[in-house]
């Protein structure tokens, strides 16, 4: 893959990923700034899209249209949702879809897809670093709605429903998106909290450390691609 982008949702998302590319070349395109670097002959494109599905859909848009990337890794970080993971632990999205919204009114009308597979070789790639780096990774689906889960009833009620690995703001999105371009994704985030009761305390304590942990990982995938 020559062409690669990136999407976080939150500057502290991206700032290490800036910090180990250094300094690129920048284009603002509807109200988004992308970052552009060139590292080992590939071309890196990472944008920040701010938070929920909205401003995640228009980046992703955004980008394929002026970059034309060869495949999108939607990175960051997500609260817990399976018991087995753990906070620093990293979730690959195999499916990503909302938690917010009857899925009837995506199976039934355009894009008639509610849920949207991620790629098996990205999917793959991200396992063999976190594998490479002796991170604990685990593959499974991410939900994503437009609310920060942090209590225990909101989590029980996403785990009823739909069973995920980890819930954000904006997975979903980016993989519908894709979804529709016919374009390679995957969404790799790290756990900063267990989206329960205790969820903003976490969050606040481990939101750089995980932030930096999945920053590494994509970029290593990257070189990898």
């Amino acid at each position: 893959m020559d062409t690669i982008g990136i999407i976080g949702a939150m500057p502290s998302e991206l700032t290490d990923i800036r910090e180990m590319l250094g300094i690129g070349e920048i284009k603002h395109i509807s109200g988004f700034d992308y970052y552009i670097n060139e590292k080992n002959g590939k071309t890196l494109i990472n944008a920040c899209c701010g938070i929920a599905k909205v401003n995640a859909a228009l980046c992703t848009q955004v980008m394929i249209d002026n970059f034309q990337p060869d495949c999108i890794i939607n990175t960051g970080i997500a609260g817990g949702m399976n018991s087995s993971v753990k906070v620093c632990d990293i979730v690959i999205s195999t499916e990503v879809l909302p938690h917010d919204l009857d899925l009837h009114f995506l199976k039934d009308y355009p894009p008639y897809c509610g849920i949207f597979r991620a790629d098996d070789g990205l999917i793959e790639t991200a396992e063999k670093v976190c594998s490479e780096f002796s991170v604990k990774s685990f593959r499974g689906r991410i939900v994503s709605g437009e609310a920060f889960i942090s209590s225990n009833e909101a989590k029980n009620n996403i785990l009823e429903k739909f069973d995920p690995y980890a819930v954000d703001m904006e997975s979903a999105a980016v993989g519908h998106c894709c979804y529709l371009n016919k374009l390679p994704y995957v969404s790799v985030r790290c756990i900063s909290d267990n989206a329960d009761d205790e969820g903003a305390m976490s969050f606040d304590e481990f939101e750089k450390i995980a932030a930096k942990r999945v920053a590494e990982i994509v970029l290593r995938m990257s070189e990898l691609l």
